[in-house]
C-alpha cells in the first residue's frame, strides 16, 4: 500500500472550509513532514557519513528525480554553489524529461526507465560519485532505473522515498524513508511529502558540507561572495573571526580574492594570501586546523 496515495477521511471537508481554516489545515499538516524527517535522521546521518569520503576524493553529487522530487533535487544542487563554493560541475541534477521539466511538467517521462539509464550514463559516474534518487512513491520507474544502473558502476547509491517498504529501498545502499502518510489533498505529494524531501536533502547536503570543512563553527566561511550583500557578509565574517577592524578585514579579503578562510588565515597567522591558501590546502581546507596547527 502506498501511504502517500491514501485518501484521508480527516480532510473530507476540505472544500467546505473558509480560507482561514483551509490555510491552517494545510500548514498544520506540514508538521508531519518535520516529524518524518526527524524519524529518518539516523538514515540521513549514515548516508552523509558514507558519502563524505567519496566527495573528499573529488566525487560528485548526482541527483535524479521526476516532477516535484526532481525540482527539489535541482534546488538543493544549485544552492550548494553560492552557499559553500561547491563546484557546479560536482552537483548535478537530472530531471526526468530534461531541463524543460523544471518549468513545465513532463509527467510521462517518469515512466521511462531507458531514459533514466541514458541520463545516468551521460554523466559517466565513477566509484567516487554519490547518486541520490528521489521519488515520493518509491517506485517511480525513472528513479528505480537510476539506482539499478548506478550500483554496478560502483557509485554510492542513496534513495529518498516517502513510502515504507517501497521497492527503491532495496535498490540503494542507503535509504532515507520519510513516512509522511496521506496528504490533505489525496495523492498530492508536492505537499507534506515534498516538504519532507526538502528537509532531508537540505540536511544531507548541509551535513556533507560541514564534514567537508565548508563551515567553521556554524559560520558560512566558504560562501561565494558574488554580490554586494555577500561581500558585506564575508567582511563581517572576517571581522568576527579575527577581531580585525572593518577596513583591515575588507582590504585583506580583497587581496585574498574574496575567500573568507584565506583572509582569516592570512590575518591570524600573518601570512601572504598565497601562503595562507597553501596552509589551508595542506589541511584539507580546515580553517580550524589552519589556525591552530603550529606546523
Amino acid at each position: 500500500m502506498q501511504t502517500t496515495e491514501t485518501v484521508s477521511t480527516a480532510h473530507a471537508d476540505l472544500d467546505t472550509l473558509s480560507p482561514a481554516d483551509m490555510a491552517r489545515r494545510f500548514i498544520t499538516e506540514q508538521q508531519g513532514a518535520v516529524a518524518a524527517a526527524l524519524r529518518a535522521s539516523d538514515q540521513i546521518a549514515a548516508a552523509a557519513a558514507a558519502a563524505a569520503p567519496r566527495l573528499r576524493e573529488g566525487g560528485r553529487l548526482l541527483y535524479f528525480g521526476a516532477g516535484t522530487s526532481g525540482r527539489l533535487a535541482l534546488l538543493d544542487a544549485v544552492e550548494l554553489v553560492p552557499t559553500f563554493s561547491w563546484p557546479a560541475e560536482r552537483a548535478v541534477a537530472s530531471l526526468a524529461g530534461g531541463p524543460g521539466a523544471v518549468h513545465q511538467a513532463v509527467e510521462g517521462a517518469e515512466d521511462d526507465a531507458a531514459l533514466a539509464e541514458r541520463d545516468l550514463l551521460a554523466l559517466a559516474p565513477t566509484p567516487r560519485d554519490v547518486v541520490i534518487s528521489i521519488a515520493a512513491s518509491g517506485r517511480t520507474p525513472y528513479a528505480m532505473a537510476v539506482l539499478r544502473a548506478a550500483r554496478p558502476l560502483g557509485a554510492l547509491t542513496i534513495a529518498v522515498v516517502n513510502n515504507p517498504g517501497a521497492p527503491m529501498i532495496g535498490l540503494a545502499e542507503h535509504a532515507i524513508v520519510l513516512a509522511t502518510g496521506a496528504e490533505v489533498i489525496a495523492g498530492s505529494t508536492r505537499l507534506k511529502a515534498g516538504t519532507a524531501q526538502k528537509i532531508a536533502l537540505n540536511t544531507l547536503s548541509s551535513c556533507l558540507m560541514v564534514l567537508l570543512e565548508k563551515v567553521h563553527g556554524n559560520l558560512m566561511v566558504d560562501l561565494k561572495a558574488t554580490n554586494a550583500k555577500l561581500v558585506a557578509r564575508a567582511v563581517d565574517l572576517v571581522v568576527r573571526l579575527t577581531g580585525a577592524e572593518q577596513c583591515t578585514a575588507a582590504r585583506t579579503l580583497q587581496a585574498c580574492a574574496l575567500e573568507v578562510k584565506t583572509a582569516v588565515v592570512a590575518l591570524q597567522c600573518d601570512l601572504a594570501p598565497d601562503d595562507a591558501r597553501a596552509r589551508l590546502a595542506a589541511r584539507s581546507g580546515s580553517l580550524r586546523r589552519a589556525i591552530q596547527d603550529p606546523l
